[in-house]
């Protein structure tokens, strides 16, 4: 049964945050997408929501959590004006805010001014924000105030941008990925569209000072959207894990960026979905036009090996997941699949209501996604199909949820929500 909440934040206790587990990145710890809240109540049900608060504009990034504080960006459309949000986790309430003025270009009319999701740590948050004129990477302590900034140059895609900035130890990482229009025409026709091609990279910046630590420049064709992933060896080895379209899958020392595993070939598509790492297997997605087309799961090393490769129906936007020996494929029209990861046997392949912007994410071992028109999805990953509960938050929403101190945070267009339970 659907239920409509309201957006007036929920009166009584505020949630006791249980455990200390961060939500740091878009995607949480390593880009896995697996959250643990053993007290949430499954399935949703109004009665769980703590708070809900109106935000100070519009955007698709994700919340992301570190110690008491939660971090969200806006966008203004009439401006590009970007915000900081930093808000109290267990309460919602505003710590502080933060305003960056920009102006307005073209994109898509899916995506944001506020599309990338911040990364934080136990010293502030990071944020990225793009312009066609420049990337630029910024730095806010705990308090709000600027620690440094970082310009990394112009970008070209006329889509806008999507990846995140990941916080490595004492680097903050970024794919910079771009389009050559040589490689893309249909989307440079326009009078007075770019025509070189945008100089695509992935950067790591120190984590003090926003210095330059190193850059490893990429061959350019459609921009990807897919923020990396992180691969942790048992030697003590930190993988960056980067898709695009142009170099394929690639393993990128986190320290010294230096290419420690990569595909032979690219893709055929644009790579918007981000990768995933589980179950000893790097698995990623591209496609074009709203729809998946390929999927390949790579056991990677020093000569990567090809496990399988599917073709559609597959996710385009949605990222895959790797629950325990499942792989859950949530496609953008709704049609979801869940697989034996170490295979890719297909278990069961079934329809839901919606059509899906939003990346799904594991909590207590249960499935969780949301629809572009803000409805909370939750599902069962067995070996059968089981239809999913679903609650309706009432507005649009383009984010994958969040999961830290064993609270659930859900940003729709212009609100975010915490469910938890209540003592």
């Amino acid at each position: 049964m659907k239920i409509l909440l309201t957006s007036m934040m929920a009166l009584g206790a505020a949630a006791t945050l249980a455990g200390a587990a961060d939500w740091p990145r878009f995607r949480g710890p390593d880009g896995a997408g697996l959250g643990a809240a053993p007290d949430l109540p499954l399935p949703l049900a109004a009665s769980n929501q703590l708070w809900c608060v109106k935000l100070p504009g519009t955007g698709h990034s994700s919340p992301v959590s570190c110690g008491p504080r939660l971090f969200v960006t806006c966008g203004e459309n009439a401006t590009a004006k970007r915000t900081v949000l930093c808000l109290d986790a267990a309460s919602g309430r505003t710590l502080w805010q933060r305003e960056f003025p920009s102006k307005t270009y073209q994109q898509n009319n899916d995506n944001s001014y506020a599309t990338a999701s911040p990364a934080c740590d136990a010293e502030g948050v990071v944020v990225t924000w793009t312009t066609p004129e420049e990337v630029l990477v910024v730095a806010l302590d705990n308090a709000g105030n600027e620690s440094w900034r970082r310009p990394l140059g112009p970008f070209v895609c006329n889509h806008g941008s999507g990846s995140s900035p990941v916080i490595l130890g004492d680097v903050v990482v970024l794919c910079n990925d771009q389009d050559d229009p040589q490689a893309t025409p249909q989307n440079y026709k326009k009078p007075g569209a770019p025509k070189a091609a945008g100089k695509s990279c992935v950067v790591a910046l120190d984590r003090q000072t926003g210095a330059p630590r190193w850059q490893l420049d990429r061959r350019s064709s459609q921009a990807a959207f897919a923020t990396p992933c992180v691969r942790r060896t048992a030697g003590g080895a930190v993988e960056l894990i980067c898709a695009n379209t142009a170099n394929g899958l690639t393993g990128v020392d986190a320290a010294t960026g230096k290419i420690v595993w990569g595909t032979a070939t690219g893709f055929a598509r644009r790579c918007v979905g981000s990768p995933v790492f589980g179950a000893g297997l790097v698995i990623t997605t591209a496609g074009s036009g709203g729809a998946g087309s390929e999927l390949v799961a790579v056991r990677p090393g020093a000569k990567p090996q090809l496990a399988y490769a599917l073709a559609k129906p597959l996710p385009y936007v949605p990222s895959p997941l790797v629950l325990g020996d499942k792989l859950i494929l949530w496609g953008d029209n709704g049609q979801v699949a869940c697989l034996r990861v170490a295979t890719g046997e297909v278990l069961w392949r079934e329809k839901v209501e919606g059509t899906f912007y939003s990346s799904p994410i594991a909590v207590n071992g249960r499935v969780v996604n949301v629809s572009k028109t803000g409805d909370v999805l939750v599902l069962a990953a067995g070996d059968q199909f089981a239809p999913p509960d679903r609650l309706a938050l009432g507005e649009k929403s383009f984010a994958t949820p969040a999961v830290a101190g064993g609270v659930l945070f859900i940003r729709t267009y212009t609100q975010l929500f915490a469910f938890g339970h209540k003592p």
